[in-house]
């Protein structure tokens, strides 16, 4: 009988691991998105920042041969009483509107966490609906709402005993007009910023609420205690986005009253339109516009840096 010698058993070697991708890979994999960005964002902004700092007016556009003035059209716009007004008028406007959305929106986030499955759905769906609508569309409607005479406001309301409303004329008064921008503004942001605090109420843990609800706190001591400084900072991002939508509206106020009657309705975007194309300033109206976008991330710089300290100090 023989033994059999075991055969040495050789050792392999490991196998290599899977060579590295190039570092350049995934730049290149989103280098066409960031070059559409830059073109449909970056370029417009330079362009626009160019003309503001040239003579640019129809002769210019034609011929081609604007001239750098450097800051002397800033100086004209800020120099110019009717701008200032303009700026109080677009604040008040922001305010007013951001203020009843986010009542309003956080009213309806909250509605939709209490509502049972079927009605939350329907409810959600009308949103949806609303939020889908286009502006133009949306527009037309509220313009067809208060129409003078075949209106369905001033239907309702004559129906209601308001005979001083039988074919009034809400778009020649400005405070009519002002109030019904509002209303068509908030009515159209509404869906956004409701849909969103409700996916983030969603989130908060129940047994917080139970605990609360137990110790006897009420919905107003709920809301202040519990849900609001757990979702602070998705209030802060909703706030923040509502009011650059605000502040960029244009589309509404422009189909419906063009910054009219008088300069009731007149906003920073639509002033800066009626610069460049009644006017044919080009360079004024991209300076005003610049103004307003610098405005504009001021007032976002310094509420993020509020809300900044008060996380630090949370």
């Amino acid at each position: 009988m023989t033994l059999l010698a075991e055969r040495p058993v050789r050792a392999t070697a490991p196998a290599e691991p899977p060579r590295r991708k190039r570092v350049v890979l995934p730049y290149l994999l989103i280098a066409p998105t960031l070059l559409a960005t830059a073109y449909l964002l970056l370029y417009p902004l330079i362009r626009n920042v160019i003309i503001s700092l040239q003579e640019f007016g129809l002769p210019q556009l034609v011929r081609g041969d604007a001239e750098f003035v450097g800051l002397a059209n800033y100086a004209r716009v800020l120099a110019d009483p009717e701008f200032w007004g303009v700026v109080r008028r677009t604040l008040w406007f922001t305010a007013i509107n951001v203020v009843l959305i986010m009542m309003l929106s956080t009213l309806v986030a909250l509605l939709l966490v209490r509502l049972n499955k079927w009605l939350r759905l329907l409810v959600m769906g009308g949103l949806v609906l609303t939020w889908a609508t286009p502006i133009i569309a949306a527009t037309t409607v509220f313009q067809w709402l208060f129409q003078s005479r075949l209106g369905v406001v001033n239907w309702a309301l004559t129906a209601l005993g308001f005979e001083q409303y039988r074919d009034y004329t809400w778009f020649a008064d400005g405070e009519a007009t002002f109030g019904i921008l509002v209303t068509l503004i908030v009515w159209q942001s509404i869906p956004f910023a409701a849909l969103s605090l409700y996916a983030a109420m969603i989130t908060v843990p129940q047994e917080l609420y139970e605990a609360a609800r137990i110790d006897g706190a009420g919905a107003w001591r709920v809301f202040s205690t519990i849900t609001f400084p757990m979702l602070k900072a998705m209030f802060g991002l909703i706030t923040c986005l509502e009011v650059i939508w605000v502040v960029k509206a244009f589309v509404q106020i422009w189909v419906i009253s063009q910054g009219g009657p008088g300069q009731a309705t007149t906003t920073l975007p639509v002033y800066a339109f009626q610069v460049a194309q009644s006017l044919q300033r080009y360079d004024l109206g991209a300076a005003v516009s610049m103004l307003m976008v610098v405005l504009l991330v001021l007032a976002l710089l310094a509420y993020f840096r509020q809300l900044y300290r008060q996380e630090r100090e949370a």
